[in-house]
Parts: C-alpha cells; sequence; structure tokens
C-alpha cells in the first residue's frame, strides 16, 4: 500500500483495450487478467510486470466518456477518501461522481480540483 499523497495506481482509459494491450503487453513486458466489472459495465484489465500489478486498463463506452479523449488518469492515496472530500470540497475541488467502493481494492473517488485537473482519490483496502 502506498502512504497517504502518494500516487499509487494509473489507469488507461481506452476505446480499444485489445488493441492497447496488444501494445503494451510486447512493449513492456506486461501480461493482463480480466476483471469483471461491476453491474455489467464490461472487462477491467489488471497489467502485470512480473506477477505484480502494475496499471489497469478500462474500457471508456457510453455517453459520460463521449468527449474525453484517450488518457492516462491516476489515483492518489489517502488516510480516509470521506474525510479528505469533504475537506476538499470545501477548498473548491468538485466531487465528479459519488465515492464508491470495489471490493479487495478500496474506496474511491474522482474529484476535479480547483484549476480542473481530473483525479482518483483512494483509500486502499
Amino acid at each position: 500500500m502506498a502512504g497517504h499523497g502518494t500516487f499509487c495506481w494509473n489507469e488507461l482509459m481506452t476505446r480499444d483495450p485489445k488493441k492497447a494491450r496488444d501494445f503494451y503487453g510486447p512493449m513492456l513486458g506486461w501480461t493482463f487478467d480480466a476483471m469483471a466489472m461491476p453491474d455489467g459495465h464490461g472487462t477491467y484489465w489488471v497489467a502485470k510486470q512480473a506477477d505484480k500489478p502494475s496499471a489497469g486498463i478500462f474500457e471508456m463506452k457510453g455517453d459520460e466518456f463521449a468527449n474525453i479523449p484517450t488518457h492516462w488518469f491516476s489515483y492518489i492515496e489517502v488516510d480516509d477518501v470521506d474525510k479528505r472530500v469533504a475537506a476538499a470540497t470545501k477548498a473548491g475541488a468538485k466531487l465528479r461522481r459519488p465515492i464508491f467502493d470495489v471490493a479487495g481494492v478500496g474506496r474511491i473517488a474522482i474529484i476535479e480540483d480547483p484549476v480542473g485537473a481530473v483525479v482518483g482519490w483512494m483509500t486502499t483496502a
């Protein structure tokens, strides 16, 4: 587990996860494990380096991603996501979607900071 305030996870958000896996697998030596996403939202691909999780690949589909380009998305470890989001919104951040839990992973918030950058905050399970 990463310490509070440390970047702890990155995921590639793309419309073509197969093409991404076909590129990053040979280029970086990654292997991939498929993980079903909650509520039937498709497959999340966990990239592994020597059997250690190193990143994820997420397929962007649906109206919420209509105008968003393919990009790498980062998460920062926080000690208490609920407490930190409450403080962040008082300081001018916006909560982009309700805080949610991923079983075995952690509690996650997607925020937009006061300068407009979007980032994930996570309290690891």
